[in-house]
């Protein structure tokens, strides 16, 4: 049986994406697609649907709010151009987080997380919803700087200790009380603040070039005037950090 779902996206073109991204998934069902949230929510009162997936930030009640409102939930899959929200997302049991512009490639990834996890369920036993998102909580950041040449990040997870080299650190984005760091392998999400791990990274690798980004030397493939380039990623120089950062470079 196909597993039916909905979507709920205000912006035209990317609810257009979605159905076509939906329609090319033989096991998937597209009920009904929203353009307002809170003809969801109404519909979701009366039916049931084995996925949804929503945008974040809609008129009248965000993606977040209606989460919180549903009694009875899918499997949830977020659709957002905005990373901050994977926090938030995660404690809300969300099965995933596409951030966009969302791919095929990663969509049918996600539906497949969701597809397995539906033809597992025992029938008539409800199980919780465990969230499969990139980005991991962490609670507490640990750097050993003894050998710079060997340094790494230990993060702590539970009872145990997850080791991070920083050579495998590619960039930092800050958000609030939270960092996102970037490596080679994975995407971490850590609970400390952007300003408290920049003062732990060593100086020769690592430097800040804006309020939300560090970078790692190593890894810098271009710098444009306003701008630095790490792989496909273009990131801001902002006027505050432009003339420590030329010094930087310079040296």
């Amino acid at each position: 049986m196909p597993h039916t779902c909905i979507i709920v996206e205000d912006e035209p073109l990317a609810r257009s994406l979605m159905e076509t991204y939906v329609k090319k998934v033989p096991y998937l069902q597209l009920v009904q697609s929203f353009s307002d949230p809170l003809k969801a929510l109404d519909f979701l009162r009366d039916n049931t649907v084995d996925i949804l997936f929503s945008d974040i930030q809609m008129p009248e009640i965000t993606g977040i709010t209606l989460l919180k409102i549903l009694q009875k939930k899918p499997l949830i899959i977020l659709t957002t151009a905005y990373s901050e929200y994977a926090i938030e997302g995660y404690e809300l049991d969300v099965l995933d987080y596409l951030l966009k512009p969302i791919t095929f490639e990663r969509f049918l990834k996600s539906v497949e997380k969701a597809s397995l996890r539906l033809n597992t369920t025992v029938p008539n036993q409800q199980q919780p919803q465990v969230p499969v998102i990139q980005e991991k909580v962490i609670k507490e950041v640990i750097i050993n700087q003894a050998d710079a040449t060997q340094a790494f990040i230990f993060v702590k997870d539970g009872t145990k200790l997850v080791k991070i080299r920083l050579s495998e650190i590619m960039y930092i984005e800050g958000l609030k009380d939270y960092v996102t760091i970037y490596t080679t392998q994975q995407k971490v999400v850590a609970l400390q603040t952007l300003k408290a791990l920049e003062a732990q990274l060593p100086e020769t690798q690592f430097v800040r070039i804006h309020n939300s980004y560090i970078v790692a030397l190593e890894w810098i493939e271009s710098i444009h005037r306003e701008k630095v380039q790490i792989g496909k990623v273009f990131l801001p120089i902002s006027d505050t950090y432009r003339k420590a950062f030329k010094e930087f470079i310079e040296r």
